[in-house]
């Protein structure tokens, strides 16, 4: 079986392919942290201390509550996360990064840099910024704010 003639011209065509790339790659570079991609987002979301409560951040992130507790359990028993009390809300918990999680989490950070280098190897500098513009300014304009990007990235990888 061939590719259609200018199959390459066709967004669908680079997008999946560029996708499925990455993907492939990227899964490597968060393989050791619990829950993956997932854990990774937790462990970046409490290192920005932008989603408040555990709950908060379940929402935020588009993550089922009870596959959160799970998640942060994992992420707790490696030492990479703490569930403290709310100071609004004794009831309540805030996710926050120890120390380990705090080096983790940069540590994968820069592997992901090394394999959006790697991705984009073909392009310069300059065209790799302007990509990630663009990219950036379609992805924004076109963006369900309610998708999660663990959810999309799943669905892309069960549609290829």
């Amino acid at each position: 079986m061939t590719s259609p003639p200018n199959v390459e011209s066709d967004l669908g065509w680079v997008l999946g392919t560029i996708t499925r790339s990455y993907l492939r790659i990227a899964a490597q570079a968060v393989a050791d942290v619990p829950g993956g991609p997932r854990g990774y987002q937790v462990l970046s979301s409490a290192a920005r201390g932008d989603a408040g409560t555990q709950l908060a951040m379940a929402q935020r992130l588009g993550v089922d509550r009870t596959v959160m507790t799970y998640l942060l359990d994992d992420l707790e028993k490696a030492g990479l996360v703490e569930r403290k009390p709310d100071p609004a809300d004794r009831r309540a918990r805030r996710v926050v990064l120890t120390e380990d999680g705090t080096a983790r989490l940069c540590d994968v950070e820069r592997r992901l840099r090394r394999v959006e280098e790697h991705v984009l190897g073909p392009l310069n500098p300059e065209e790799r910024d302007t990509l990630r513009t663009l990219l950036q300014r379609v992805a924004v304009a076109t963006g369900d704010e309610r998708t999660d990007a663990c959810d999309m990235a799943q669905e892309i990888e069960n549609n290829c």
